[in-house]
């Protein structure tokens, strides 16, 4: 930039330093100048320039240097100075009306996409697409992203699935390492409970508990953590039943680390007389029959219509598939008055659960003559966990179905249940639960699909008392979100789901209320790595 003042001292001009332009010239008659008017000028020029300055630099960036005219300036400058002229506003329009146009064309299988914005950027500039094509390339590269995320999130819970399917390398370890110490240490062996304490497996006096399960790990949880929090642990008993091949691993357990004072029996299913083939047909032809096998077994994805389904949708639909709905220890709660008839009441717990509270005033609660106390599911803070009825579980499209359940009724939770047996064994409970699986197998398996609950939920209809919610809270093993004060005050919580606490996949922020029952220090768990 440059200040010209004529020889006669009679004009001033400033001009850009490239001379192109003449931002200002000044005239002044040669009568009327004098020095003070003179010094007053440039004072004022003094102020000026900086922002002349400003107004060049601006011209310069945009690559209007080549304006000739102060006029040209001003239409170029002039609104950006007044925030006038802005056409992001119609930009968006333009890019609105073009997406709109775009959203009901279908982009071409073999439209080569760009890989990445950088990508794009390199083939907008190659190409010179105008706004539609850009707009469909967009369009593509969009719904592929959003194809690879739906695909990567099913994939994610496939493999959750076979996690929590499968069984960890130190929970098996535990199983063998037990095991052979049933076959070489004699005290293993011991008989549980002691014989001068066997009229107590019958006594009705005390607190019983049966556990069905075949993993040693969680049981020795669910009996540590109800010892632990009872008022009269002299007073519990627990019958702990597993099947065959687990019976000397769990055996040896409870064998080496007793839980004094309370007494505990290990039972193999192989070790009920009732428990024979003509008792319990229905049940072995659910695990031979082939549709069934497949079903539990088979590949989850093949014949799947994925696109049809929410991953929310695909999470439960796997979970009912887990090979734990056709085993025996799962069904066996519906054959306790059989396998106990000398007990009145029992506490029936699942091996997902944790005690927190003493669980003796379930025994004084007031079933009004019902057989089955227990929570239920369709009402509560949490939304997910607490909305299940009776539509969650049965197909109504199906005829059967239809005509004799209502799909607003309400479900309630198998994992802790006090049961009258007393009053269930004037029921024909057990006959109504084979009577629909029976039906289950004939409809190929479309009258429901999660596991053991829904012929339950049939069979118990009109035999259930709920009870106090506090008493069990369910969603540790699949709400992340499960609120930690409520955790905190129930009597009873469930890991029920897939990220089970004694997984890698189970929520760590949830998993300390279950493995603080861990006992660490066993030379067993020590040298299994359990949860290291």
């Amino acid at each position: 930039m440059q200040l010209h003042l004529s020889p006669s001292m009679r004009s001033i001009t400033i001009s850009s330093s490239n001379g192109f332009i003449d931002f200002m010239k000044i005239k002044i008659a040669a009568r009327h100048i004098s020095y003070r008017t003179l010094f007053h000028t440039i004072v004022i020029l003094t102020f000026l320039l900086p922002f002349v300055f400003i107004f060049t630099a601006f011209v310069t960036l945009e690559g209007v240097n080549k304006c000739s005219s102060l006029d040209c300036l001003g239409r170029r400058l002039g609104p950006k100075l007044y925030r006038r002229g802005d056409d992001s506003g119609k930009l968006v329009s333009e890019l609105y009306k073009t997406f709109h146009q775009v959203s009901s064309v279908e982009v071409p299988d073999d439209l080569e996409l760009p890989k990445n914005f950088s990508h794009l950027v390199t083939e907008m500039k190659s190409h010179k697409y105008d706004a539609i094509g850009f707009a469909v390339i967009l369009k593509g590269m969009m719904e592929r992203s959003e194809k690879e995320i739906r695909e990567s999130k099913f994939a994610e819970l496939m493999n959750k699935h076979f996690a929590a399917s499968s069984v960890p390398k130190g929970i098996h370890c535990l199983s063998l390492r037990l095991t052979d110490e049933y076959s070489s240490n004699a005290h293993a062996r011991r008989q549980l409970p002691s014989p001068e304490l066997l009229p107590v497996l019958s006594d009705n006096s005390y607190y019983h508990f049966i556990l069905s399960t075949d993993n040693i790990l969680a049981a020795s949880v669910v009996v540590t953590s109800a010892v632990q929090s009872s008022l009269t642990p002299e007073k519990i008993v627990f019958h702990v039943i597993t099947d065959k091949k687990t019976y000397a691993g769990m055996h040896s357990w409870f064998a080496l680390n007793p839980v004094s004072p309370a007494i505990v029996e290990v039972k193999g299913v192989h070790q009920f007389d009732w428990l024979t083939r003509d008792n319990v047909p229905v049940l072995e032809a659910v695990e031979n029959h082939y549709g069934v096998r497949n079903y539990y077994h088979g590949n989850h994805v093949a014949g799947a219509n994925l696109s049809g389904t929410t991953p929310r949708s695909f999470a439960s639909k796997l979970q009912a598939r887990s090979p734990k709905y056709i085993s025996l220890l799962n069904h066996l709660r519906i054959y306790l008055p059989e396998l106990f008839p000398n007990l009145d009441k029992v506490v029936f717990l699942d091996d997902d659960i944790v005690i927190q509270r003493d669980l003796s005033p379930l025994w004084e609660l007031d079933l009004g003559g019902k057989v089955n106390g227990a929570v239920e599911t369709c009402k509560g803070e949490d939304a997910w966990v607490m909305s299940k009825r009776f539509r969650t579980y049965f197909n109504f499209s199906h005829p059967l179905v239809a005509k004799d359940l209502d799909p607003d009724e309400c479900a309630w939770a198998y994992g802790m249940n006090i049961f009258d047996l007393h009053a269930w064994r004037k029921t024909n409970i057990r006959e109504t639960y084979h009577t629909w699986l029976k039906e289950n197998l004939k409809s190929n398996l479309t009258l429901w699909r999660l596991g053991t609950l829904p012929p339950a939920l049939i069979a118990f209809r009109g035999h259930v008392q709920p009870i106090d919610p506090s008493w069990h809270m369910l969603g540790l093993g699949y709400q992340n979100k499960t609120n930690i004060e409520s955790v905190k005050k129930a009597a009873v919580i469930h890991y029920n789901g897939q990220s089970k606490p004694w997984l890698e996949i189970g929520f760590e922020h949830l998993r300390p209320f279950w493995s603080k029952y861990v006992n660490y220090s066993n030379d067993f768990v020590k040298n299994c790595h359990i949860l290291e």
